[in-house]
C-alpha cells in the first residue's frame, strides 16, 4: 500500500485543523445565541461582537446555515445590522423565521424590518 503525498497529508491536517476552529466559533456563537431573550433580536455582528469575535458577522452567519436540526437555538431571533431578515436560498426560511418573530411580539417596520431601536437585545456582561 503507498503512503499519500506529503503535501496531501498536510492539507488533510489543515483542513481538519480549520474545520475545528470552525466548530469551536459555532459552538462560541451557539452559547451567545441561546442567551437572547423571547421577543428581542440580535444582529450578527452583535452576536460576533459578544463572543470575542469582532468583525466576524459572516462566519455566525455560516454558523447558523451550519446549525443541526436538533439544536435548540433560537436562529431566529438573529438578523442583519439594519434589522432585515435575512433572504435565504429557498425563501421558506424568511418567512418562518418572520413568522417567529411575529410569535413573540417583535415588531416589524412597513417594509418588514425588525424595529431594532424597540426590541434590540442589549446583553450584559
Amino acid at each position: 500500500m503507498s503512503r499519500p503525498a506529503a503535501g496531501a497529508v498536510a492539507g488533510a491536517v489543515a483542513g481538519a485543523a480549520a474545520n475545528s476552529a470552525a466548530l469551536a466559533r459555532a459552538e462560541l456563537f451557539y452559547a451567545v445565541i441561546a442567551r437572547i431573550p423571547r421577543g428581542r433580536v440580535a444582529t450578527y455582528g452583535q452576536i460576533a461582537a459578544l463572543a470575542g469575535l469582532p468583525r466576524h458577522a459572516r462566519h455566525v452567519g455560516a454558523a447558523l446555515r451550519a446549525l443541526p436540526d436538533d439544536r435548540a437555538i433560537p436562529w431566529h431571533r438573529v438578523v442583519s445590522a439594519g434589522g432585515t431578515i435575512p433572504d435565504r436560498d429557498d425563501g421558506i426560511a424568511r418567512q418562518i423565521q418572520r413568522e417567529l418573530l411575529c410569535r413573540e411580539g417583535v415588531p416589524l417596520d412597513a417594509k418588514g424590518r425588525v424595529v431594532l431601536d424597540e426590541c434590540g437585545w442589549r446583553a450584559r456582561g
